[in-house]
């Protein structure tokens, strides 16, 4: 078996060289990390889950013209990506109130904003990840006008989709984070949807008793993060509703498979 040379690792992911030029796999670990990574923990089977919802939402989003980095889920904790390069730039997506926009400027947790707000933080784990203006990206070429143009409208319509398809599955989307990168054509660049989208990076709220269902109850020592984890999958149609171990995620085309060499009913 050929060793994979790893190429970074991070709170949550490995990253390996992929198999082909280009490429990445990406590997999802169950650490958990807060404040940034100065509260350290495991949510048993939590990698397994974000592998297969992070699956999932790129590849709603591809259908609806979102370009993402995600190529294919290829087990349990991997998926293959685009090599990209990141733009340095976490993007913040908010709906509600929650989270740290409330300790700088005094809102009240659960409060509606009067519109969707997008804030910019600057990816540097440390400094803390500050908040940043465009100014500061345009001052030190971060971005140019051109990609941030093209984040804000892709940073929308996601926006826009996920709060859609969370609430058909009664979940309340308070906010999220997003990743961007470049993918390079001879001289010519564009940015993409990169990272993950998961139950780490987003603020999701049961709508009718507001249970939190994200890393908020790690951060805050709430406690039940791998059922909370599994509930989002299980609203999802990704988790078997009889399944009673942790971490065991329905795979939905494996599951496709079965049923068309399946004899027919009678």
């Amino acid at each position: 078996m050929t060793r994979r040379r790893q190429i970074y690792e991070g709170k949550a992911k490995i990253l390996y060289e992929g198999p082909e030029p280009g490429t990445i796999i990406q590997y999802f670990k169950d650490d958990a990390t807060a404040f940034n990574a100065q509260k350290r923990g495991t949510i048993n089977g939590k990698g397994v889950i974000n592998n297969r919802i992070s699956e999932y939402v790129f590849t709603r989003l591809s259908h609806i013209g979102i370009p993402t980095h995600f190529i294919r889920r290829l087990n349990m904790r991997e998926q293959l990506v685009r090599q990209v390069e990141i733009v340095p730039i976490e993007v913040v997506v908010r709906n509600v109130a929650a989270g740290s926009i409330c300790t700088r400027l005094g809102l009240e947790e659960g409060e509606p904003l009067p519109h969707t707000l997008i804030e910019y933080c600057y990816k540097d784990d440390a400094l803390g990840d500050p908040l940043i203006a465009e100014e500061h990206i345009a001052c030190f070429g971060w971005a140019s006008n051109e990609e941030m143009q093209d984040i804000a409208s892709m940073a929308i319509r996601v926006n826009d989709f996920l709060c859609g398809m969370f609430a058909a599955i009664n979940i309340r989307l308070v906010d999220f984070k997003l990743e961007f990168g470049r993918i390079y054509d001879g001289d010519f660049s564009r940015v993409i949807l990169a990272d993950e989208i998961s139950p780490d990076g987003c603020r999701l709220w049961d709508m009718t008793s507001g249970e939190k269902l994200d890393k908020d109850r790690f951060r805050r020592d709430l406690g039940g993060e791998e059922e909370a984890y599994q509930e989002v999958a299980r609203r999802l149609g990704l988790l078997q509703n009889d399944d009673s171990t942790p971490g065991e995620v329905f795979d939905l085309s494996a599951h496709r498979g079965r049923l068309r060499n399946s004899p027919p009913k009678k």
